[in-house]
């Protein structure tokens, strides 16, 4: 029999890849329980096992007295030295127990923490297996379709894919292969909790790494990811090798490695963009295919705005705004596109808005103008010291000015001072 326990908890050992102290540590609480369960709660128990035999030992420990008052915690000492002659009072003396006589309710209250540690040593490996996969992209197969979300058999444990990860109208079925990122590995007392996405701009990220040696030798950064899930993203890519084209490497030998990664997200579209650290540069190139005119940044409200051909309006915009709305997520910046034609006329407007500020004359009103002032709202707004310091006028001249302006605007309202004619007096 105890050739036989070793042999059983060596194979558990292997087969569930469980320490196998543990589960000599479930033993022994088990065999405790079981053996409190026969005799009584107060007793104090001892376990041994002997690994090379696989012999359990059960010991109770009661304490020498004079005069026994509770017999489950004490023995007297005459009772005490037919066991061993040389204790004496106020010694802890071991009495071994037959473990065989705990009979069947406490054999099977032994087999039920064996079987809750055992479940409790795999819900912590597991956990340790995840807990440093978060970021990973994870193979699995689908085990069944909730409202909750896609249950995923991961082999020794499940994950969730909840409706917020999920692609909008991508569809899964139960046992087809699905890919997906590891968002999240929460600890609970059912197990190890796995979220899974497929909607988080990382896993394109982590796609591209798996699919693009340059990128996970560190060759090539994706330093920005924006991403609208099964529609379109944009990424933003880097050489730390001059000799490296990282467009090219993500792109692949025709379209191969980018191709995979697409129809891994069912037609997702993606955009892969050089990275620049000039933001006007870069917003430029976010903006593809649409060709771009000019910028003019504002790095105080990191915004900026865009002007482009009147043919490349829609272009730059894209359906719905999505591609200045992605381009504008990748680059952190906030970017208001205008065509040239109504940049010419809001330029135009804001000169004459400049004009008709009382005192104000074509010199003047072309100082402001080169100094950045493209129309009296902005005069009105700005404070003396950057009125003096961007065009060189005098404090009295400048202050003059702004009050003047600020009238204006007070009178005419906001068409006044932006640049739309005011009504008639």
């Amino acid at each position: 029999m105890n050739i036989e326990l070793k042999r059983l908890i060596d194979q558990v050992s292997r087969d569930k890849g469980i320490n196998k102290d543990l589960l000599v540590m479930a033993l022994k609480d088990a065999i405790r329980s079981a053996a409190k369960k026969k005799y009584g709660p107060r007793l104090e128990i001892e376990v041994g096992y002997k690994d090379d035999t696989g012999e359990i030992e059960v010991f109770q420990f009661k304490e020498v007295v004079p005069q026994v008052t509770d017999p489950s915690r004490e023995i007297s000492l005459a009772e005490a030295r037919q066991l061993d002659s040389e204790c004496e009072v106020g010694d802890s003396l071991g009495i071994k127990i037959d473990a065989s006589q705990f009979g069947r309710i406490a054999a099977q209250s032994a087999k039920q923490v064996i079987m809750q540690r055992m479940k409790d040593a795999e819900r912590d490996l597991v956990y340790e297996d995840f807990k440093d996969r978060k970021g990973e992209i994870i193979n699995g197969i689908v085990q069944r379709v909730d409202p909750d979300g896609i249950i995923v058999n991961l082999g020794r444990t499940e994950a969730l894919l909840p409706p917020s990860e999920q692609v909008p109208r991508e569809t899964y079925h139960k046992g087809e292969r699905i890919r997906a990122y590891v968002l999240d590995v929460k600890r609970q007392t059912r197990g190890p909790q796995i979220i899974l996405s497929r909607t988080h701009p990382q896993f394109l990220v982590a796609l591209f790494e798996a699919e693009v040696p340059e990128i996970s030798e560190s060759i090539v950064q994706v330093l920005a990811c924006a991403r609208e899930p099964g529609s379109r993203s944009k990424i933003a890519v880097s050489s730390r090798d001059a000799d490296v084209d990282p467009v090219g490497a993500c792109v692949g030998m025709k379209g191969a490695r980018v191709q995979n990664i697409v129809q891994e997200l069912r037609g997702e579209k993606i955009d892969i963009i050089p990275w620049h650290p000039d933001a006007a540069r870069f917003a430029t190139s976010a903006l593809a295919p649409a060709q771009v005119s000019r910028i003019i940044l504002n790095q105080d409200s990191q915004s900026m705005e865009v002007i482009v051909p009147d043919d490349q309006l829609s272009l730059a915009i894209g359906k719905r705004g999505q591609n200045v709305r992605l381009a504008s997520r990748l680059v952190g910046w906030k970017i208001d596109v205008k065509s040239e034609s109504k940049y010419s006329k809001s330029l135009k407007e804001g000169y004459l808005s400049l004009l008709r500020i009382p005192g104000v004359g074509e010199i003047t009103a072309n100082l402001l103008h080169e100094a950045g002032f493209t129309s009296a709202r902005e005069v009105a707004e700005s404070n003396i010291e950057e009125l003096i310091q961007a065009t060189g006028l005098t404090e009295k001249k400048a202050g003059a000015l702004i009050a003047s302006a600020q009238d204006m605007a007070g009178k005419g309202g906001a068409e006044a001072v932006s640049g739309a004619p005011a009504e008639a007096q």
